[in-house]
């Protein structure tokens, strides 16, 4: 039987030059993939932009002292609990790459080993956004408050906030009214007794002075500081109902934490040095969460404008990324009476803050 020329010309086989080239182009390919899997999993600690809401009004936390007197409802479309304080958005195929490489390399969801879990207007989002630079860190942008909020929702439920990590990753939360609530502590021991703790502190009149211009830049009419200070001017006698005042008391809300966690479990970090010594203070807590010493003073650029540091990717040249408008707002002007008087009421919390916690902070 005679084949046809055509069927003849059909049965090729590849010349060795086609082979190589082949071969070269699976290396090529297997490369590709390998260095996207690297990136995302770089690019997700850095800070984005795109998180929603998932609770809605938000409400203070504050233990009540006794009747509370709040006028300082001040977290309402708040850009620090939504996480929405960095201009990085990630793109929607962007996330659809995660996705579709998060099952490749089988990665899952964890509940969180380490919180953030106060205080407001210490520097908590400052913190977190530096440790999602950390290639080992996996953390929720947005502010959960599951053990304050939704507890009623369930491990699952928070669980499933959180994002997805490689066996190896921390993962992480902050939700600074975790502080001051009086029935956390036992909430997030009844997760897990080995949860790590940072507590982000800054002096308290001057926490107090920053959580007022935060509530009077969306709430313009609210009375003044030095009115709300007291609960009346004329005697002097500070006003603790107010949560602005309450949360400085930190000697106070401690004693509850220790109850349930060893000291040795809780980290304080100093808001002043955050600011002034970001590469420092960035040791002590990469240290306390037992990660390599990755970010260090390449990571931060100082911006005179704002008061504070940005971010920098020390690989590129690309230009810093800085807190929002929200951050490094201007101080109204309080009289130095008022000011002072509220130093000496905080006095005696400090010097107990400072004996348990072994760390003097120098606000007095």
């Amino acid at each position: 039987m005679e084949y046809s020329p055509i069927i003849s010309s059909l049965n090729v086989v590849p010349s060795p030059h086609v082979k190589n080239k082949l071969f070269v182009f699976c290396i090529m390919l297997s490369l590709w993939v390998y260095m996207i899997y690297c990136c995302v999993g770089y690019c997700s600690t850095v800070p984005s932009l795109r998180y929603v809401n998932r609770h809605g009004k938000d409400v203070d936390g504050v233990e009540s002292l006794g009747a509370s007197r709040d006028l300082l409802n001040n977290n309402e479309n708040d850009l620090d609990s939504r996480g929405e304080e960095w201009d990085e958005p990630r793109s929607e195929a962007k996330a659809l790459d995660d996705n579709a490489l998060s099952s490749f390399f089988n990665e899952t969801k964890k509940l969180p080993q380490a919180i953030i879990i106060g205080v407001k207007k210490g520097g908590t989002r400052a913190l977190l956004e530096f440790l999602r630079l950390h290639p080992d860190v996996r953390a929720v942008g947005a502010e959960p408050h599951f053990f304050d909020r939704n507890y009623d929702k369930g491990l699952e439920w928070y669980r499933d906030l959180m994002p997805k990590s490689l066996e190896g990753h921390l993962t992480m939360e902050k939700t600074p009214s975790y502080y001051v609530t009086k029935d956390i502590p036992s909430r997030i021991y009844n997760m897990s007794k080995d949860t790590k703790l940072i507590v982000v502190v800054r002096d308290p009149v001057t926490r107090a002075i920053s959580d007022y211009t935060q509530t009077r830049s969306k709430k313009p009419d609210i009375p003044s500081f030095e009115s709300l200070t007291f609960k009346n001017i004329s005697s002097g006698q500070i006003d603790t109902s107010w949560s602005a005042v309450q949360i400085g008391m930190y000697a106070k809300h401690l004693e509850r934490w220790l109850k349930y966690f060893p000291m040795e479990q809780l980290l304080f970090v100093s808001g002043e040095r955050l600011i002034s010594d970001p590469a420092g203070e960035m040791v002590r807590v990469q240290d306390f969460l037992r990660l390599k010493r990755v970010i260090d003073e390449k990571y931060f650029h100082f911006n005179p404008a704002k008061g504070f540091p940005c971010l920098k990717r020390p690989e590129s040249n690309s230009k810093p990324h800085c807190l929002g408008k929200t951050k490094g707002r201007t101080h109204p002007n309080i009289d130095p009476d008022v000011v002072q008087k509220l130093r000496n009421f905080y006095k005696p919390f400090n010097m107990k803050f400072y004996e348990m916690t072994g760390h003097h902070f120098g606000w007095d």
